[in-house]
């Protein structure tokens, strides 16, 4: 029997699972805590159908009940098995363990790359709030007071903040500015960056390369109006919250596995689970 999948009820895994007599985890259930024997070795896989915080922690419970398993960790959103062994258990072994379970589990080579485009991502999610803050900041308490004077009922501090912008201080103050959400811009939205312009190498139009164009549009703008005499308003602001928004959606908000429930689990609300391997069966 090979089950259907997590949208038809039985899968592979749960069977698995009632041949060993493991019981599904129940909603909000922690992590297994596992010690690992001191010759044990740790090998990490990079796996598809990993689809609910369920199956994560039934297929946690299923692997460590192997007698060559000491601890092992499964991550859906970055689609990865962490396993401790015995050294003598060989890797493709374990991988014809977990494809026995339905899964499909990438070469060794594509699970190093997906955990480093992992690692990456959140270095860009970090990057892109640090730093919008970064540029949000002086805005709140320099900028935005001089533009909407009517919200402040102190016209002294707005004339004072005002006259900041209006001497050579404002200059390194737009440095600052400049090189903040230049960086976040170019850091964190990286992958955007290169498929816009891959795709205007191919003379192709796309929501991303809109993005981008706008992006780089405002930067121009605020760059001539904050160091020419052209004039006009400084939108950093602008592209730090633009660069924000579309990290988190990218990285966070658009993923489709973030909230799928399973066999009636309602699992839409579990926090990202912290896979640990350091406890005892």
């Amino acid at each position: 029997m090979h089950g259907q999948d997590h949208r038809g009820g039985t899968t592979r895994l749960d069977v698995a699972a009632r041949e060993r007599g493991i019981e599904p985890p129940e909603p909000g259930e922690g992590p297994r805590v596992s010690r690992v024997p001191e010759p044990h070795v740790h090998d990490t896989f990079d796996v598809s159908g990993i689809e609910t915080k369920r199956r994560e922690r039934l297929l946690e419970a299923v692997l460590v009940d192997h007698d060559d398993v000491s601890a092992a960790s499964a991550t859906k959103r970055n689609g990865t098995v962490g396993i401790h062994h015995d050294p003598e258990t060989d890797r493709e072994e374990l991988r014809g363990t977990l494809e026995s379970y339905g899964l499909i589990v990438a070469p060794g080579d594509e699970a190093f790359e997906s955990r480093r485009a992992a690692q990456f991502n959140s270095a860009r999610i970090a990057v892109a709030v640090l730093f919008g803050l970064m540029v949000a900041t002086p805005y709140i308490g320099v900028l935005y007071p001089t533009r909407v004077e009517w919200l402040f009922y102190d016209p002294v501090t707005v004339a004072y903040l005002q006259s900041l912008l209006d001497s050579r201080v404002a200059t390194h103050f737009y440095v600052n500015l400049a090189a903040l959400s230049g960086i976040a811009f170019l850091v964190a939205c990286g992958p955007i960056i290169r498929r816009a312009w891959t795709t205007a190498l191919d003379r192709q139009f796309t929501t991303e390369s809109a993005f981008v164009g706008g992006v780089l549009l405002i930067y121009v703008y605020s760059t001539l109006a904050a160091f020419t005499a052209f004039g006009g308003s400084v939108h950093y602001d602008l592209v730090a919250y633009a660069v924000i928004g579309a990290t988190l959606w990218t990285q966070v908000l658009a993923d489709p596995a973030a909230d799928t429930a399973e066999d009636g689990v309602d699992v839409g609300a579990d926090e990202e689970p912290i896979a640990l391997t350091d406890g005892g069966r």
